[in-house]
Order: C-alpha cells, then sequence, then structure tokens
C-alpha cells in the first residue's frame, strides 16, 4: 500500500462512474476506460493503477501520477478475543478516523465513520466530547470498506453489512454519505443490498426525508428516550427536532427492511430504563414499523453514567416484546480494545498529546511541508 500522500492530487475513490467518464474524455481514453477503472477500484478492490491489467501501460502511469490512490495510512490495527477487529486510520491531514470489523457466523459487518469527531454533542457518546474537527469525503469513507474487504478476504470472507455507526453524524455530512451509499449498493461497484447498508443518525428530520428520495436504504435512529425533555437534555438536536415531528417523517421513510426503521437505545442505570420509559417509548412506536436495539452504555473517561443492571434490561425488553417490538439486546464487541465509538480515537490522541516525542515529530514533519 502506498504511504505517501499528496493531497494537491484528486483522490481517486473519490470519482463516480460519470465523473470517471468526464476525466477518460478530457484525457482522450476510450468511452468503455471510464467503466474499467470504476470496476477495478470498486469492484475489485484495486488501489494501485499499475495492476490494472486491461489498460495499457502508459495509461497505467498516467492514472497513478493524476490522483491520490490511498487516502489513509494504518495507525493501529487491534483484534479483541471476541473477534472484532479495530483499526485506527491516519488521514493525509494527521486526524484519526475509527472503523470496526465485527466477524459473525453469518455476516461480517463493518462499522465505518463519516467525520473527524461530531458536533451533535450527546452527552453517552465519547465521539461528541471531541467536536468537530471536518467531514470525510465520500472516498474516504469508501476506504474503509475497501481495507475492511481486505482484510476479510484474508480469511476468505467480505463485508456483507456496512452501518454507518462509527465517528460523526452521517446526515451532517449528507452529499458524501449519499454519494458512498450510491456506490455501496452499485452492482457494479461493491454491490451490496440496500437492506444491508445502515445510516444511523439523531435525528435530522430535514435529511431523513432526502435520504428517503435518494437512496433508501436502512434507516437507524439514535433515539435513547422516548420523553421529550428527557432526549432533549441526552441529545441537544432533540431541541430543533422534537418527538412528535420526528414520528411523522419516520411513518413515511420508506425503508428497505422487514423490520422498517431501527431504534437505538442506550440503557442509561437510573436515567431511562424504567418501565414507565417503556412505556412512553412503546407509545412513541405506535404506527411505525420498527425494531429496538438496546445496548447497556460503553464506560468511558470523563462521564459517570453507568449501564443498566440486568434485572431493569430484562424487564424493559419483556415490556417491548410483549407488546411485538423486537426488542435484541447488543451487548459492544471489542471491549477489550476499546471497539466503542470515539473510545480509540480519543485514547490514541491523548497518547499523542501528552508524548512530548511525538509532538516534536509531528512539528518537525509539519516545518518541511
Amino acid at each position: 500500500m502506498l504511504n505517501i500522500l499528496n493531497t494537491s492530487k484528486p483522490l481517486a475513490l473519490d470519482f463516480c462512474l460519470s465523473e470517471w467518464k468526464a476525466w477518460c474524455a478530457k484525457a482522450g481514453y476510450p468511452k468503455f476506460a471510464a467503466k474499467q477503472i470504476f470496476e477495478w477500484i470498486f469492484k475489485k478492490g484495486v488501489l494501485d493503477p499499475e495492476l490494472f491489467s486491461n489498460l495499457s501501460k502508459d495509461k497505467r502511469l498516467f492514472l497513478k501520477e493524476s490522483f491520490t490512490w490511498e487516502p489513509m495510512t494504518t495507525d493501529c490495527h487491534l483484534i479483541s478475543k471476541d473477534g472484532t477487529e479495530k483499526v485506527l486510520l491516519k488521514t493525509h491531514d494527521n486526524l484519526l478516523v475509527e472503523m470496526v470489523l465485527m466477524p459473525y457466523e453469518n455476516r461480517v459487518t463493518l462499522c465505518l465513520s463519516c467525520q473527524v469527531g461530531c458536533k451533535m454533542g450527546c452527552t453517552f457518546c465519547q465521539t461528541g466530547k471531541m467536536g468537530l474537527k471536518r467531514n470525510l469525503s465520500s472516498g474516504e469513507i469508501l476506504y474503509q470498506l475497501t481495507y475492511a474487504n481486505h482484510l476479510s478476504e484474508k480469511k476468505g470472507r467480505r463485508v456483507s453489512n456496512v452501518v454507518y455507526m462509527g465517528m460523526g453524524e452521517p446526515l451532517d455530512n449528507y452529499k458524501a454519505v449519499v454519494k458512498a451509499c450510491k456506490a455501496m449498493i452499485d452492482p457494479d461497484a461493491f454491490g451490496l443490498s440496500k437492506s444491508k447498508v445502515t445510516v444511523s443518525t439523531s435525528g435530522l428530520l430535514p435529511e431523513i426525508e432526502r435520504l428517503g428520495r435518494d437512496v433508501p436504504v436502512r434507516l437507524a435512529i439514535s433515539l435513547h428516550s422516548a420523553d421529550q425533555e428527557k432526549r432533549s437534555q441526552m441529545m441537544p438536536i432533540g431541541r430543533k427536532y422534537p418527538l412528535d415531528e420526528m414520528k411523522e417523517v419516520l411513518k413515511k421513510y420508506p425503508a428497505p427492511s422487514r423490520h422498517g426503521v431501527t431504534f437505538e437505545y442506550v440503557l442509561i442505570q437510573g436515567e431511562n430504563d424504567s418501565i414507565q420509559d417503556a412505556k412512553k417509548l412503546v407509545k412513541f412506536l405506535h404506527g411505525i414499523k420498527a425494531k429496538v436495539n438496546l445496548i447497556p452504555i460503553n464506560n468511558f473517561p470523563g462521564v459517570d453514567m453507568l449501564p443498566s443492571d440486568t434485572a431493569h434490561i430484562t424487564d424493559f425488553q419483556k415490556y417491548l416484546t410483549d407488546r411485538s417490538i423486537p426488542a435484541p439486546v447488543r451487548y459492544s464487541r471489542g471491549q477489550d480494545i476499546s471497539a466503542g465509538c470515539g473510545q480509540l480515537a480519543a485514547k490514541r490522541e491523548n497518547e499523542l498529546h501528552l508524548d512530548p516525542r511525538v509532538l516534536q515529530k509531528q512539528r518537525r514533519q509539519h516545518e518541511t511541508r
């Protein structure tokens, strides 16, 4: 893999097929070359144009010189005892981005990031404590899937499911996320089913409506409380987009899954795990085809919230399932490698800030640019 990135060049992974057609026409390449290049990059996952064997040598060389082919390098790669893999990637501007690869018996799921940090400010989220540093481009998002496939192919598998549940609010980076989603479900690119790509959002309602029209992939809502006041305290976005307005939008979302819209519900001891909270949730979900993922909160430094105990989790789940609402409990995987969203990036960022040798090295690199 290439390690030297030239940011003055466009990123090859940022180009969709129509953009490759325009580039090839300008470069004097035959029309069919655009699809050949596109399939090498997205269908075959090859990011070295020297290996594009159906193109002439001079065309391969020109492609290599004209584009940046790999936008990130690997900062660290950790493997959990449960098989979960967490990769911390470093962008060309020395920012840290997380992706998590979760192999199961019948699928391989990639949890990827769409932003460096996040500006939503949810009280229970490590990434939200970082603030937003910048959006990722569509190519930087797709690089995570390409790299995850390379890792999975070493074990004879490929990524079958993608969830936008890593760092960032996907609908706050709408254009890049939709462009990446279209490549993911394109039969001539990654070829995933619409029902195997899930965009998770804290609830940006205009963008949810647009998503349903532009690329109706699966939708997951970070809900965490069906009480308006409580949710607004946990998630500032709740003040801008109240629950009653959200419900009307979600009723119309064209979910491509038999479960409809998925709701993510982090269970926090003494905050949102009572039967009264469960009753409000059932009332909110009435009229929406839905599934609820119950997730005991991940502990992380600086937050004194605790996960609900087993009794509260069981009672909460039973209240939902007794009313025909699927409510699996999703215990976080890879806890021994800080696989929770934002945890490893925050930990590494602290290490970099605290280590004077790293700071000195970074200053020298900056001065020589």
